[in-house]
């Protein structure tokens, strides 16, 4: 499937074949696009729980307020940020640049990151939400469906999936086969809505 293609039919799918397993090597897959995903710095900050233990997937539908898409799906992804990914052995992610670009890319990283908590949080965000649709996409042309999902209790799935104290979780990604197709688009705005050439109109803040 080509890239138009499953932006245009990837939708966020309710109900999935819940005895449906997915094979190990579309899993690698799925994961292996997954890790193609952008970050600031390359410095590949997400981490990603694949949950396909039935108890664990049920356990994660009661804290997420009995959603069918939680247990059903084949693969239920809960993507995490690592909020020090910036401090571990960070010259590995330039590993294969010259010697003088790695060093000003690492002393930049820890700089920027070292003593910024928000920075590092919103990073997460940012990083997660790009792997969210990479993933969503990839498992498109795969032939499966996918539920982007944020109702959940964050505090009770982080214990669940036995989430480390330096990581957060940004967002879970229900991948499986949909056993009815989806709703039907509630409504876009128009692009020239969404759209803004060069800048906004009036003053603005100046911000």
């Amino acid at each position: 499937m080509d890239v138009m293609s499953a932006i245009e039919t990837r939708r966020a799918v309710k109900r999935f074949e819940r005895n449906l397993a997915m094979s190990e090597t579309d899993i690698r897959t799925l994961m292996e696009y997954a890790i193609m995903s952008p970050t600031s710095f390359n410095i590949q900050n997400w981490r990603f729980v694949l949950v396909t233990d039935q108890d664990s997937k049920d356990a994660i539908r009661d804290a997420g307020w009995n959603q069918p898409q939680f247990s059903d799906c084949s693969l239920l992804i809960v993507i995490c940020g690592d909020l020090m990914a910036h401090a571990r052995s960070p010259e590995r992610y330039w590993r294969n640049a010259p010697a003088a670009v790695r060093g000003r890319v690492v002393s930049a990283i820890t700089g920027y990151y070292g003593n910024d908590a928000a920075a590092r949080h919103d990073e997460a965000l940012r990083s997660g939400g790009i792997a969210a649709q990479t993933i969503m996409l990839a498992a498109r042309a795969l032939g499966y469906d996918s539920c982007p999902m944020i109702g959940f209790d964050f505090a009770r799935v982080a214990k669940i999936v036995g989430l480390p104290p330096d990581h957060e979780i940004v967002m879970a990604v229900a991948v499986g086969r949909g056993v009815e197709g989806p709703r039907p688009r509630p409504g876009r705005i128009p692009l020239a809505e969404a759209v803004v050439h060069n800048r906004f109109p009036g003053e603005g803040t100046g911000a």
